[in-house]
């Protein structure tokens, strides 16, 4: 997940790839949320979950900055929390399993919302279409309408669930 923050004119963006173990600890600790939950929170838009992962990166230029004194104002308009390639390769191979290849379309259409980057998800499509072993050769075009693999996903122009 790609955690961002918009102010002053600038956006600072952290990977939750890029969180040692220990900070990733140190998010569950505040959030009082196992890491999965963090997760979950995240994809939901959680301002808990997205403030943590912001707190704990900015630790590391601010020693002793306390979660407790932390705050980011007007979250709603300048946090949020996307995903990154290999996440959207894991809900699009979710999706082929669970669901067949018809809602594939289907799902690659609010994966391009919900994604960092939405040419991402054109990369995991042809990806997922290349031979086993060799390099996807032309990306692959998509859209749909699928609850299951993105339930837990909120944002304000998209509904997954029924």
């Amino acid at each position: 997940m790609i955690v961002s923050y918009t102010h002053d004119d600038r956006v600072e963006e952290y990977s939750t790839d890029d969180l040692a173990t220990i900070e990733s600890a140190e998010v569950e600790r505040v959030t009082g949320l196992e890491w999965d939950d963090v997760e979950t929170a995240l994809k939901a838009q959680k301002p808990l979950a997205m403030s943590a992962i912001i707190w704990v990166f900015r630790r590391r230029q601010t020693a002793g900055l306390r979660f407790a004194d932390f705050s980011l104002a007007q979250w709603k308009k300048r946090l949020k929390a996307r995903l990154e390639y290999g996440e959207i390769l894991d809900l699009l191979e979710g999706v082929q399993l669970q669901l067949g290849g018809d809602a594939i379309e289907d799902a690659a259409k609010n994966l391009r919302v919900l994604a960092h980057n939405p040419d991402d998800v054109d990369r995991a499509l042809a990806e997922m279409a290349a031979p086993k072993g060799q390099p996807p050769t032309q990306p692959v075009t998509a859209s749909t309408t699928s609850d299951g693999p993105l339930d837990g996903w909120a944002t304000s122009s998209i509904s997954t669930g029924p």
